[in-house]
């Protein structure tokens, strides 16, 4: 078995891009998606409350009121971003809003937080299904905890360059088994304690008279307003939706507004629903358990089968954690690649794999994850400081481009007045958290938050000052291809001829590269040629790979850029055809094309135009794909002559 055969045993065979029905087969239809990427939401529940409850030990007379501020959070953030689904239906949710209504500033800040958060949710969910699974189990075998935890995210990785569906059919079991257990655990932990509800309000409007005499009512709301706050790992996924619009069935508006109300009711209902069992049932945190844990075996410990029940809950509580890490394989990505189409990011993110599946950002994300996971040791009360502060930078930003967007197009919105409050709202209301976590925990792990979020924008800014350049450098070149003067009189409408001796260009669009290497193989080679082939490959990444149409228009730009070639040779005097593919492995395609050609022109030899820098530094490779090198060496292996022309730029 050579490692081709191994790779596709372990990450699946090539999907076809000719397949008519391939945007179908990949689509994910509102219930997959809710358990692809709502899953993140609603797993958020296993951790979420506990950290708001924890604040109010001792003052739990505040968890019904914390309960109805949970629930009612969700559903303005959910609304909200159902509007971002509505208004921009072409995903890529916060990143996009923020750089279409603040401008990129705005937008380079929204979407590296984005990235920093889906890294931390992979980083969250799996210590937390760490911390739920070994709940059951003596402290000895805590030391284990870490493994597990890093075993876990490397099966994520392998799962998902395999692609999304396929991962997603394989966890779906989980995500039913949770929401059958929780329906059970929340559903009898209040219908069983609905006859003691009388004496718990009466409890709990004692407790507050004393705790209003205690703290004062700035005190009590100082209380509620800080464990509301520290709650607010609940709402961390609801972004996800949104951002991950493109891999929704058609209609996607619809697809992705139903699977949002599924997440929304899901969440708040399960996030409510265990802050009021935890309140009647009297439940308080426990060394070496999650309050969950506590809550599945004080509740389940009467039935016979009881402590099974409880143990079912709780792995699935765990394993549904390790689904709503998905959300971070699968939009974190996504943010990269739409990042990298607008230069922030290196180009090669926004490339697809034979699966089509984001490899590099996919790579990227769970070795981030894994980084964080060992440095934190999986302290989940570190990573979920941490998971906030980013997740709200996001959504008050998105808040604020939607009310903006609602103030600048109130003409033309019929219904901006119903729409703007909500947005308000939601500004207020995750502005309000971020701040307070940020101030509660600036030295429990907030800092680090600030300092990678910092970094990857001072990063990001480099990047795309160094492609800005580039193209500035490119359009000089392509300013003076108008002023190389073309008789037209020795115009060659002659047959390209097999016997003839023949130049296979490699290009990539009508550009001053292509231009350029092909007058340097006729300036260097007067009279050798007989035919020119320009060859292409048409690239499907994540901007093209939408829908058959997108798919159609990305072809037929292809061979337009190579009519207009074959037009620019014909001119020069010299007979000229082209040959094209669809792909997404760009050096695969392209040495299969250029193997083909050169077997049909047996006197031929491949010519690759290559960009150079005045002074060539060592993020050039990562920054610009080194493809003619990686074609060249491919081709010279089968004995066909590949000459690399240097297309020389200033910057």
């Amino acid at each position: 078995m050579d490692i081709r055969d191994l790779k596709h045993r372990i990450f699946g065979d090539p999907k076809d891009i000719n397949d008519p029905h391939i945007f179908h087969k990949l689509a994910l239809i509102p219930a997959l998606a809710w358990i692809g990427l709502g899953a993140d939401g609603l797993s958020s529940s296993s951790y979420g409350p506990e950290e708001a409850f924890r604040v109010i030990v001792g003052h739990s007379y505040l968890g019904l009121a914390l309960a109805c501020a949970t629930a009612l959070t969700v559903f303005i953030i959910a609304y909200a971003y159902s509007r971002i689904i509505e208004y921009f239906p072409t995903g890529g949710g916060g990143y996009v809003v923020a750089t279409h209504t603040l401008g990129k500033k705005a937008g380079v800040l929204s979407g590296s937080a984005l990235i920093v958060d889906y890294v931390l949710t992979i980083t969250v969910s799996i210590a937390a299904s760490g911390d739920a699974l070994f709940s059951f189990l003596p402290m000895e075998y805590h030391k284990y905890k870490l493994i597990f935890c890093i075993a876990m995210i490397l099966l994520l990785i392998v799962l998902n360059i395999r692609g999304v569906k396929e991962s997603i059919n394989f966890l779906a079991p989980i995500f039913v088994i949770f929401i059958i257990t929780h329906i059970v655990l929340i559903g009898y932990g209040i219908s069983s304690h609905a006859s003691n509800i009388t004496a718990v309000s009466h409890q709990i409007h004692s407790d507050f008279k004393g705790g209003l005499a205690t703290l004062g009512w700035m005190g009590m709301l100082a209380l509620f307003l800080r464990a509301y706050s520290m709650g607010g790992g609940t709402y961390t996924g609801i972004e996800a939706v949104s951002n991950g619009l493109q891999i929704m069935k058609d209609p996607k508006v619809k697809t992705g507004k139903r699977t949002m109300v599924y997440m929304a009711v899901s969440l708040a209902l399960t996030a409510g629903g265990l802050l009021v069992c935890y309140l009647l049932l009297g439940i308080v945190p426990t060394e070496g358990q999650t309050m969950n844990a506590v809550l599945a075996k004080k509740l389940f410990s009467g039935w016979s089968w009881g402590q099974e029940l409880a143990l079912i809950t709780i792995v699935s509580e765990g394993a549904l954690l390790v689904v709503g890490a998905q959300a971070g394989f699968i939009d974190g990505p996504r943010v990269m690649s739409n990042m990298a189409l607008d230069g922030w990011f290196p180009r090669r993110f926004a490339a697809l794999s034979e699966r089509f599946t984001m490899i590099n950002g996919i790579a990227l994300m769970g070795g981030a994850a894994l980084i964080l996971l060992i440095y934190t040791k999986g302290n989940i009360g570190t990573l979920i400081v941490m998971y906030s502060i980013n997740v709200f930078i996001t959504f008050s930003l998105s808040e604020t481009g939607m009310i903006k967007f609602f103030i600048t197009h109130r003409k033309t919105e019929a219904k901006w007045k119903s729409h703007l409050p909500v947005h308000l709202i939601g500004f207020v209301l995750c502005f309000t958290i971020l701040c307070v976590v940020s101030y509660e925990k600036i030295g429990e792990g907030a800092w680090l938050t600030f300092v990678i979020t910092s970094s990857l924008i001072f990063l990001c800014a480099l990047i795309r000052k160094h492609y800005d350049k580039v193209k500035k450098a490119i359009k000089k070149l392509d300013s003076s291809i108008g002023t190389i003067a073309i008789s037209s009189s020795v115009h060659n409408d002659e047959p390209v001829n097999p016997d003839g001796r023949t130049a296979i260009q490699l290009v990539s669009g009508f550009n001053s590269l292509g231009v350029y290497t092909l007058l340097s193989i006729i300036e260097n080679f007067q009279g050798l040629y007989d035919n020119i082939i320009f060859v292409s490959v048409s690239v499907v990444d994540t901007d093209s790979f939408k829908d058959k149409e997108y798919l159609q228009q990305h072809e037929d730009s292809t061979k337009l850029a190579l009519e207009k070639y074959v037009d620019y040779a014909r001119r020069l005097g010299v007979a000229a055809s082209y040959k094209y593919d669809l792909g997404t492995d760009v050096v695969e395609v392209a040495t299969r094309i250029c193997m083909e050609t050169a077997r049909e022109f047996p006197k031929s030899t491949i010519f690759c135009g290559k960009l150079t820098f005045q002074h060539e530094k060592f993020y050039h490779k990562l920054l610009h794909n080194d493809m003619s090198m990686t074609i060249q060496k491919n081709l010279q292996e089968y004995g066909v002559t590949t000459v690399i022309m240097p297309v020389h730029v200033k910057i």
